[in-house]
């Protein structure tokens, strides 16, 4: 029994040396390795393009449709929103001019009146 015991703890030893050790990388001309690579891609390719499956007309033109739509709505929504924000600003600006101007004027006036009456 202690011998089947040791005849198995040796046979897993030696397995697991074995997948210890790296596989040795195999030698050849690395161009042909480059154009069997190459072979395999294309190869790929056609196969997996056979498996497109492309949408009808119908199909393309309601998903067209569907986006024209949605870029419009956005821009609709773009200008109406760049609208209020630029005549909010011109108000902005106005409100400081006007502002500007009347503080002005009467420290014109303040200035006329100290010359005559000061």
């Amino acid at each position: 029994m202690a011998d089947k015991k040791e005849n198995a703890a040796s046979e897993v030893k030696k397995n697991n040396n074995k997948a210890e050790k790296p596989a040795k990388a195999k030698k050849g001309n690395p161009f042909k390795k480059a154009g069997k690579a190459i072979k395999e891609f294309f190869k790929n390719f056609k196969g997996e393009c056979k498996k497109i499956t492309w949408p009808s007309g119908k199909t393309v033109l309601n998903s067209s449709l569907v986006v024209i739509a949605v870029v419009l709505i956005v821009g609709v929504v773009i200008l109406a929103f760049d609208t209020g924000i630029s005549k909010a600003i011109d108000a902005l600006v106005k409100l400081a001019s006007d502002h500007k101007a009347k503080e002005a004027a009467e420290a014109a006036a303040n200035m006329i009146s100290a010359f005559f009456i000061g």
